[in-house]
């Protein structure tokens, strides 16, 4: 035989095997995509009726205009269940839920949308890139809407492995870490509080992935005001304010002093009607596992707790507007579910024209009394129609005023616009968080349901004035760009943060004691003088026998439908208390706090390793029923293995 024929032969045989691979692969791919239909279908009743679809605001240039609110029927009814729970509808989490809810095994399904699942090796070869050894790709990005993605066998459930998430189009706003202040100089701190929590789940998405988060992407405030701290609860006012000062655990020449609110609770099932205007991104951005579908999942979650006194609009932009449900009774699932279910992506992003007919929706729709709210879910990738922040915040700013306010729920990696969203929700009086997998939908949108829809104070400010008999200087730790003017105090028409039913929001200030050492900016001398002018000064306190007042806190907050502020003061006297003497919500927030530091590179946070800060994590955590500040301290653990290889931020620049 000639090397001719020969070389004829091998290429028919590699063929034909090819060839096999292939059909065998196709073959084992349907089944377990029909096995996965049969047990995740929709509601029985889900396919009764079609849903009316109106769009508005057409773009012309979009690619494909309408597939973007088609409604499919695509599950054979005699395969659909008896149960309407949004769980099964979208294949939520089945059984009991366990006491750590973020613990998942090795073959734990990553869902895409259609109520159907796939594998997370499947999930994970779509957003992937790779980056050695070279020969063996990852799998191309599925075919939109439920699609089932082969994936490389050497992809792991861990992230250990030699795929990484691009994260290089993601953007963030720049900010620097909150300066030293002298108390005689300026004594008055003034800073609007946050109870967003988009920054913490971020940041765990990236170290879950081997990564360093961007520095800019940590926000420490919205890290400590993640978990719930055990204050005590209200009695007059909508919340309460807790104070409590100790000896800082990193500087022991320092004082740490920390302001918590708890906010008055209320119960599902007696909270105000509810009007919703349902937001949603469908453009070609949000077409990947971790976006829309987990958009569906997540606000099917909120649907199944809802009632026939809430009203449900669902509105959806990328080329164009259109309101693919409109208001529906809460007692309607099917309806709702099956209108979230069939929704696909693509085309381009004119989120302004969503945000418009969202608004118009939730206004014609108006409750007195009530819950009105519009919940935008996007990756925040707005790039058609009027994207400039100015404009939006202008929009969003109008109709807060009409106590028709903005929540954002954030999705997705790649190309995620973190100051778009944040800035927006700021001006919507609403609240801002990242979803990045089932658990923490199931903890936004039914654990603290009541928080993320009901005010119960509106434009909450601080003002706190330190005692300069007992206060060198002070440091906001966090809330940067929370910063306020002195005199917007007292300015009502000035806005600021709100807060939901039952939520906590803590602040922590490290302060120099007078008679301490001198206070001065990370990397700059001593001051000379002012430590020989102290020693020499016999009126300067001793502060191992201090007392008297070490610093007011003031507050001003609105009622959720009020014009005019009322406010509170609560006084904090100075104290000797060791940090090893500090509650354990007193220590636990230190330690967020400390991790946030850490990870931002902080000056003030050189002399001190992270196994430290776990030390203090573990021994404060307390009762930790659902699992989340256990989920921290192995987040800890992980950073600590990267610090160890010395892993860089794959992003680290500003928008």
């Amino acid at each position: 035989m000639n090397s001719k024929k020969l070389s004829r032969l091998v290429i028919s045989v590699l063929f034909v095997t090819q060839t096999s691979c292939s059909l065998l692969e196709s073959k084992k791919i349907e089944s377990v995509d029909k096995h996965q239909q049969l047990e995740n279908p929709l509601p029985q009743d889900a396919a009764q009726k079609p849903v009316e679809t109106t769009t508005t605001a057409v773009d012309e240039k979009s690619e494909d205009l309408y597939s973007t609110y088609e409604l499919h029927e695509h599950v054979p009814a005699e395969t659909q269940p008896k149960t309407k729970a949004a769980e099964k509808a979208f294949g939520g989490t089945k059984g009991t839920r366990t006491k750590d809810v973020r613990k998942e095994s090795k073959h734990d399904l990553a869902h895409s949308g259609s109520g159907r699942q796939v594998p997370i090796e499947m999930e994970q070869a779509a957003n992937y890139k790779k980056i050695a050894p070279m020969g063996m790709a990852a799998g191309g990005a599925g075919g939109g809407y439920g699609a089932v993605v082969a994936a490389s066998p050497s992809m792991q459930q861990n992230y250990d492995s030699e795929y990484y998430r691009d994260t290089s189009n993601e953007s963030y706003d720049s900010q620097s870490e909150g300066k030293t202040f002298s108390a005689k100089q300026d004594p008055l701190s003034t800073f609007s509080i946050d109870v967003d929590t988009a920054s913490y789940s971020n940041m765990r998405r990236f170290i879950e992935m081997n990564q360093k988060p961007p520095q800019d992407a940590v926000r420490i405030e919205e890290m400590v005001n993640y978990f719930s701290y055990n204050y005590e609860k209200p009695k007059n006012d909508p919340f309460s304010v807790n104070l409590e000062a100790a000896q800082s655990p990193w500087n022991k020449s320092k004082k740490l002093v920390r302001i918590g609110i708890k906010g008055k609770e209320i119960q599902v099932d007696k909270r105000p009607a509810s009007n919703l205007v349902f937001l949603i991104d469908v453009s070609g951005s949000m077409d990947t596992p971790e976006k829309l579908p987990l958009v569906k999942s997540a606000l099917g979650m909120m649907v199944d707790k809802l009632d026939k006194n809430d009203r449900i609009s669902i509105v959806v932009y990328a080329g164009a507007a259109g309101l693919v449900l409109k208001p529906t009774q809460g007692n309607k699932k099917a309806d709702i579910l099956r209108a979230l279910d069939q929704l696909k992506a693509g085309g381009s992003t004119n989120g302004s024209g969503g945000i418009e007919l969202a608004y118009k929706t939730a206004s014609e729709e108006f409750i007195k009394g009530g819950v009105n709210r519009v919940i935008l879910a996007s990756d925040g990738d707005f790039n058609v129609g009027v994207t400039s922040r100015e404009e939006l915040v202008k929009l969003i700013t109008k109709n807060a005023e009409k106590n028709i306010y903005l929540s954002i729920l954030g999705f997705g990696m790649g190309n995620y616009k973190d100051g778009t969203m944040e800035a927006l929700s700021n001006k919507g009086n609403g609240n801002y968080a990242y979803i990045d997998n089932h658990s923490e939908a199931r903890k936004v949108m039914i654990e603290q349901l009541s928080g993320t829809l009901v005010t119960i104070a509106k434009d909450v400010k601080i003002q706190v004035e330190f005692n300069p008999k007992l206060v060198e200087s002070y440091r906001l730790i966090g809330y940067e760009n929370r910063i306020l003017e002195h005199k917007d105090f007292n300015d009502d028409k000035k806005d600021a943060g709100d807060i939901g039913a039952g939520h906590t929001v803590t602040a922590l200030y490290e302060i120099t004691p007078v008679g301490a050492v001198a206070a001065t900016e990370p990397g700059v001398d001593g001051l000379k003088y002012q430590g020989q002018e102290k020693a020499a000064d016999p009126k300067i306190a001793d502060q191992s026998n201090a007392s008297g007042e070490l610093l007011t806190v003031k507050l001003r907050y609105k009622k959720p439908d009020g014009f005019i502020s009322k406010k509170i003061e609560v006084v904090l006297n100075n104290s000797n208390k060791k940090f090893q003497e500090a509650s354990e919500s007193f220590k636990f927030a230190t330690a967020v706090a400390m991790f946030g530091m850490s990870l931002r590179n902080s000056d003030h946070m050189k002399n001190t390793n992270i196994s430290e800060i776990k030390e203090i994590a573990e021994s404060s955590k307390g009762d930790d029923a659902n699992g989340y500040k256990k989920e921290f301290i192995t987040l800890i653990e992980k950073y600590e293995k990267l610090n160890a290889r010395d892993v860089k931020p794959i992003i680290s620049y500003a928008e």
